[in-house]
C-alpha cells in the first residue's frame, strides 16, 4: 500500500492526467463544477449586500451546540488532498470531526478538530510540518492523502451541550455557544489503484493516567497497513521531568514485549535531554516529520501543570503492520535514590494511520466534559 498511488504527489506535479480537480466550502457545498460563489444567502449576506451576484456571501457555517454540519459529501472515487479549516480556539476540543469512507456507517476518523490539527491545548502554536501546518492565527491545514472509491462524507459535530460555556468565556449579552467554522476541501475525482489503503485517525484520552499503566495510543487495530503518526496533547501533573518513558509497538501478535521499543519520550518526538536547552530551558520547534511545537510554562522550569504539545510524522519510515497492531507509551519521571516515578498526567493523543479497511475498531468518544481543556 503506498502514499502517492494516484501519481499526483510532489515528485509527479509535472505529469499529466485525466484527474479532475474540486473544491468544497461554505460558499459550494457539493463542489460542483462551476458552481463556486453562487451563494445567495450565509454568513456574509448582511456584510456582502453591495456586492451584488459572485459576492462574499457565504465565507463559513454556523453550528449550534449538540448539532452535526456534513461538512462534504462526495460522490465517485478520487482523494482529499488537502483540508483548510479555522475557528474560534475555545472550539478545538469541542468540535469533533469524522470522516467516513465508501459508505461506511462507522468513522475512520473521530477526533476533536484541534488534535487532528496537533493542536490540542486550545492555544495556538504555529506548526510547519508537511502533513500538517497551522499558521497564524490559527489557520489549519492537512495534507494527508485521504483515497476512496465509492463516496466520502466528513462531518462536523459540535460536542458543546447549551449552557456550557469554555473556561474564561461565561455567558454575557451578545455571547453565542454556536461554532463558526470556515473551511475549505480540495478534492480530485481519479481512479484509484487497488493498493491504496484507506485514512484513519483515533483520539484517546488518559485523564488522569492510572497509577503504573501505559496510556494506549491505538488497540485492537485487525488487519493490513501501516502506521504514520502520533500527536500528543501531554499536560504534567507533577514536579520534575516527565518523558522518560518509552512509545511501544506491538505488531502482528507480539505479547508482552514489542517489536519496537523507543529509548524515551523527547527521543521518540526527535529531541534529546529534556528537550532543555542550557540557558533557554524547554525549546520548542517544529520540522517536515517532527516536533515540540507547544509549551505552556507554568511558574518555573519543572514545576507541575505544564503542557506539552508533540508530533511525530512516519512519513519516511511508516511502521508496517499485516495482521494487528497496538501502541503505548509509558509515563515516567524521576523519584528519590535514582528511580523512576509512574505519573497520572493528563495525555490526549491521536493516532494517524492507513489501512485496508474503511473503518476500525476505536472506544466510544467522551462527553463535551472528558473532552474539555481544563
Amino acid at each position: 500500500m503506498t502514499f502517492n498511488g494516484l501519481g499526483l504527489g510532489l515528485g509527479n506535479l509535472a505529469r499529466l492526467s485525466n484527474a479532475e480537480t474540486r473544491s468544497i466550502s461554505a460558499e459550494n457545498f457539493t463542489g460542483e463544477k462551476g458552481r463556486g460563489g453562487m451563494a445567495t444567502e450565509g454568513t456574509g449576506a448582511d456584510a456582502g449586500r453591495d456586492l451584488g451576484v459572485g459576492g462574499k456571501i457565504s465565507p463559513s457555517v454556523r453550528i449550534k451546540p449538540g448539532e452535526t454540519f456534513t461538512l462534504a459529501d462526495i460522490k465517485g472515487s478520487g482523494a482529499i488532498q488537502q483540508i483548510w479549516l479555522t475557528t474560534h480556539y475555545q472550539n478545538w476540543r469541542r468540535l469533533v470531526i469524522r470522516f467516513y469512507w465508501d459508505g461506511d456507517t462507522r468513522p475512520a476518523v473521530e477526533v476533536p478538530v484541534g488534535d487532528f490539527f496537533a493542536s490540542g491545548w486550545c492555544q495556538y502554536a504555529q506548526i510547519s510540518s508537511l502533513p500538517i501546518a497551522v499558521n497564524p492565527n490559527g489557520g489549519m491545514n492537512c495534507f494527508w492523502e485521504m483515497p476512496f472509491r465509492k463516496a466520502a462524507r466528513i462531518t462536523i459535530e459540535n460536542a458543546s451541550v447549551p449552557g456550557n460555556f469554555p473556561i474564561g468565556d461565561l455567558p454575557r449579552p451578545g455571547t453565542s455557544e454556536d461554532a463558526t467554522v470556515y473551511f475549505q476541501i480540495n478534492y480530485t475525482l481519479t481512479t484509484v489503484p487497488e493498493d491504496l489503503a484507506y485514512f484513519h485517525a483515533q483520539w484517546r484520552r488518559s485523564n488522569p493516567l492510572p497509577y503504573k499503566t501505559d496510556h494506549t495510543i491505538l488497540s485492537d487495530i485487525s488487519g493490513e497497513g501501516h502506521y504514520v503518526g502520533t500527536y500528543l496533547a501531554w499536560g504534567v501533573n507533577n514536579n520534575g521531568w516527565w518523558g522518560e518513558g518509552e512509545i511501544k509497538f506491538f505488531i502482528d501478535g507480539d505479547g508482552q514485549f514489542p517489536t519496537i521499543c523507543g529509548t524515551g519520550t523527547e527521543d521518540y518526538f526527535g529531541g534529546a535531554w529534556n528537550f532543555d536547552v542550557p540557558g533557554r530551558g524547554y525549546t520548542e520547534f517544529t520540522t517536515p516529520f517532527l516536533g515540540l511545537p507547544q509549551v505552556i510554562r507554568p511558574d518555573g522550569q519543572y514545576k507541575s501543570q505544564a503542557r506539552f504539545g508533540l508530533y511525530r510524522w512516519h512519513v519516511m519510515d511508516p511502521i508496517r503492520f499485516q495482521k494487528d497492531l497496538r501502541v503505548t507509551i509509558q509515563a515516567l519521571g524521576w523519584r528519590s535514590g535514582r528511580r523512576y516515578l509512574s505519573l497520572q498526567d493528563d495525555i490526549a493523543s491521536t493516532a494517524f494511520w492507513y489501512q485496508k479497511q474503511t473503518s476500525s475498531a476505536r472506544p466510544a468518544l467522551p462527553d463535551a466534559d472528558g473532552l474539555e481543556v481544563i
